[in-house]
């Protein structure tokens, strides 16, 4: 088949929506699918530009695969705001629609067989279909999250016209696509409660290498690295560090613990929010700020967690589904998440950590300080999360079941 997958995020960033899209794209040219892509230069979770890419220039691109072959691309200009508001936000996706259209146009002559839009952005919906129909193609929209409910959710479109808007857009272009697919069931189950056929809806989990993350039989080497004695229990926290996280919380569970000298909090990342959360947490002993990790590296720093935390608004928990946490339940390692059990985070960590009511900073220490004194607790979590790993989330398992579901569009 010839794949077109057309995105704002992709590889090299390291975290959320372009590692997903990158690892897609080399399976299915691994595969021996043509692929190409539409993207942007990596920005996030930085919000800046990455060095080497240029944000306001075109750019072809060449994938390289370790077995050999690979597939191209092109980079889009992009305008990528310091502080992203709702506005700025908005712009932000805007441009890339723009500037990514005359791209798109071009691969009209490639006759691609599927395009997959990767939303967010749903802006360039008009633009994915399009370059189907008009290719004698099929449009495929892969919703990574409710870019609309979470804006909304989180204030960022404060005028009422402006959110009247946006629902007519996105109801318009999710009833446009021959397949609409995500990653979870119930956000499987909004999708039709937004017009959605059932017949045209698809789950499309996101998915962890379970061969290449896994629990290591002894000691990460980061805690050698960083200092951390063998028998401190590290509560970490890695990825992207916005406002939709929730992560002020984990600064407030740190403080109330801050006299458990046999507990630490690692919290490592980048983001909008992270200038913020270290003034708030300067004064604590028991917290270490570190950036993004290699992505080489990523099973030793998986493993460096005793527990894992996944902190989230409560306005935000139900309708995302942190692309993170499938890293976290490969690793062997138990979670403590803030989410209610009804949402989907929270039926997946019921099963292999602990919940905590959104916004509760005592309950969250509490579980925290209760899961570090019983490592036979946390054992036995710890394998029920790579359990659920295994069986639910594997990137072949996953990967396969995509394949199929895109060949039955020819």
């Amino acid at each position: 088949m010839r794949i077109l997958i057309y995105g704002i995020n992709f590889a090299p960033e390291l975290t959320g929506i372009g590692k997903y899209s990158g690892e897609m794209a080399a399976w299915l040219a691994g595969r021996g699918h043509e692929v190409r892509v539409v993207t942007a230069p990596p920005y996030y979770p930085e919000w800046r530009v990455r060095e080497g890419y240029s944000s306001w220039r075109y750019g072809r691109e060449s994938f390289a695969l370790p077995a050999g072959g690979g597939f191209s691309g092109w980079r889009c200009p992009l305008w990528v705001p310091r502080s992203p508001s709702g506005l700025t936000r908005l712009l932000h996706l805007a441009t890339f629609m723009l500037t990514s259209a005359p791209v798109m146009l071009r691969y009209l002559l490639w006759r691609p067989h599927v395009v997959v839009l990767i939303a967010p952005t749903l802006f360039c919906a008009p633009v994915a279909w399009t370059v189907a129909r008009l290719a004698g193609g099929a449009a495929w929209l892969h919703l990574q999250d409710f870019e609309l409910d979470a804006a909304v959710g989180l204030n960022l479109l404060r005028h009422g016209w402006l959110r009247g808007a946006a629902r007519i857009f996105e109801r318009q272009w999710l009833l446009a696509f021959d397949r609409v697919s995500s990653i979870s069931h119930r956000m499987l189950s909004h999708l039709g409660d937004k017009g959605v056929a059932e017949t045209r809806c698809v789950l499309f989990p996101n998915w962890v290498d379970t061969r290449a993350l896994y629990p290591l039989p002894g000691v990460s080497a980061y805690r050698a690295e960083l200092g951390i004695a063998p028998e401190t229990v590290v509560a970490l926290y890695s990825g992207n560090m916005g406002e939709k996280q929730g992560l002020e919380l984990l600064v407030e569970a740190a403080r109330r613990l801050r006299n458990r000298s046999e507990i630490v909090f690692v919290l490592a990342g980048a983001g909008v929010a992270r200038a913020r959360l270290e003034v708030q947490g300067k004064d604590l002993p028991n917290l270490r700020w570190l950036p993004l990790q290699p992505a080489e590296r990523l099973n030793e720093w998986l493993n460096l967690a005793d527990i894992h935390l996944l902190p989230q608004r409560a306005d935000a928990a139900d309708l995302v589904m942190p692309s993170k946490l499938t890293g976290m339940l490969a690793s062997g390692r138990p979670v403590v998440a803030t989410a209610r059990l009804e949402t989907q985070i929270g039926q997946v960590v019921a099963g292999c950590g602990q919940l905590v009511a959104p916004g509760d900073v005592e309950g969250l220490a509490e579980a925290i300080y209760q899961m570090a004194r019983n490592p036979g607790r946390r054992l036995k979590l710890g394998q029920q999360a790579r359990r659920y790993a295994v069986e639910h989330c594997d990137y072949e398992r996953v990967m396969l079941d995509f394949e199929k579901n895109l060949g039955s569009l020819l």
